[in-house]
């Protein structure tokens, strides 16, 4: 390592073979830490990514942005005195350059709180703000790498998300995200994640909301299903999920917000994407269960909608996918069922009793609290249905349940209605709007 350092430091017409060799050497944790704790390492590198000779700076460049792979916060840590350049050399030269300065930039900001804590007063957030408006995909997306990386960090709701809402970054996002496919598709990703960690921050979404980040992603949501019967291009379920959080999300938070999104046309994009999606792809599913839970919890635009297209088949046949999709299934159908008599009138008149009772006999306690939940709304809006669902021998499945002890109370209480449809129970409705995941 040192001879390496030696050659890079001679000036002579090896130099550059040295810079060379020192770039690939470099991938090496071991010979990373080695390299920053020489005398002059960095400097001299810092020197030559300065230089005028193009060829040079674009090794050290290289090299720089091999260090920054490091997970060695000191590593990291060495490498302040070259953040002031970074930012710098992001306006100007070829557009490589650029993407390597903002990859090395979004490596390091991983590692090191000290790295951040530099950055912020050097004016990174209106460099990035300035960056933002290039032509150039590969720009972009790097950018959108490096935003990731500091919208993640601990600091950031207090720190850095302030700092962001007052640049023209999030309408810059925003307009990037929502034109999809057009701006390409990494640097769609790497934005709509930055606009997820903004809302999941709670600290940002009225400054979004006045944007018109609900309607602007629901139009993308749409146009991203029309892609799905066509041939979809590669990646799109990465573009996908992130969008997907964000409308949970900011649903969550606002309870008014589907006044603004009270358009079927989203609970039909919606299942597209679940079709498309189920079988490669399932965590997708998780995703659109969410925003779809979120979207039926309070008012019942969406609840009625779901009914009125017959989406609820699609729905139920959703619910062996997994633990969680279980779960998300059945309180969206609570979410339905407690909008009353005329809505559990039609979920009873749709096959979904014949679903739940092999649900009621699985070994989950959380899928079959939830199962029992549904249950209740329904023989207390509906009692045709409890009277049905003994006749399918339901009351057996209930009485399973009566010896285990987070599911006992509610098991008697549900066999008690079953006996007297219109009586009173212990259970009370707990449906609310759920966070996606942060």
């Amino acid at each position: 390592v040192l001879e390496l350092l030696r050659g890079v430091q001679r000036a002579s017409e090896d130099r550059k073979r040295s810079l060379t060799r020192l770039r690939w050497a470099l991938q090496n944790k071991e010979t990373q830490q080695k390299f920053v704790r020489l005398d002059g390492s960095i400097r001299t590198l810092i020197g030559l990514f300065t230089s005028s000779l193009a060829d040079m700076q674009m090794e050290a460049a290289r090299c720089l942005h091999e260090l920054s792979h490091s997970s060695d916060p000191a590593v990291a840590e060495a490498c302040l005195p070259v953040t002031s350049y970074l930012l710098t050399y992001l306006s100007g030269h070829s557009i490589e350059f650029t993407e390597l300065c903002l990859y090395t930039l979004g490596n390091l900001v991983v590692e090191s709180k000290a790295v951040r804590k530099q950055l912020l007063p050097q004016g990174i957030i209106p460099v990035l703000a300035s960056c933002i408006q290039s032509p150039h995909e590969a720009v972009l997306e790097g950018l959108g790498y490096v935003l990731s990386q500091l919208l993640q960090a601990k600091e950031a709701p207090t720190e850095i998300i302030p700092l962001v809402l007052d640049s023209v970054l999030p309408q810059h996002m925003l307009q990037l995200v929502c034109s999809g496919l057009r701006a390409g598709i990494g640097a769609a990703v790497e934005f709509a994640w930055c606009l997820h960690y903004i809302i999941c921050s709670h600290t940002a979404n009225a400054a979004l909301l006045s944007l018109g980040a609900l309607p602007a992603l629901t139009s993308l949501l749409l146009d991203l299903a029309s892609e799905i019967p066509q041939d979809a291009p590669e990646g799109l379920e990465l573009l996908v999920c992130p969008v997907l959080r964000c409308l949970s999300n900011l649903l969550a938070e606002e309870t008014d917000c589907e006044v603004q999104i009270q358009d079927e046309r989203l609970l039909v994009a919606l299942f597209l994407i679940l079709q498309c999606f189920l079988q490669q792809h399932p965590f997708i599913v998780q995703e659109c269960l969410w925003l779809l839970n979120n979207l039926t919890a309070d008012k019942p635009f969406f609840c009625s909608t779901l009914l009125s297209l017959d989406l609820l088949p699609a729905l139920l046949q959703l619910l062996p996918c997994s633990q969680m999709a279980s779960v998300l299934v059945l309180t969206v159908l609570c979410n339905i069922a407690e909008k009353g008599p005329g809505y559990c009138q039609q979920l009873h008149q749709q096959p979904a009793l014949p679903l739940l009772l092999p649900t009621l006999t699985l070994p989950n306690p959380e899928v079959v609290g939830q199962c029992l939940e549904l249950l209740h709304l329904l023989f207390l809006h509906w009692p045709e249905a409890a009277a049905d669902f003994v006749r399918q021998g339901g009351h057996r499945a209930l009485e399973q349940h009566q010896s285990t002890p987070e599911l006992q109370e509610r098991a008697r209480a549900l066999l008690d209605m079953v006996g007297q449809p219109l009586g009173a129970s212990a259970f009370s409705p707990c449906h609310a709007t759920l966070s996606a995941f942060s």
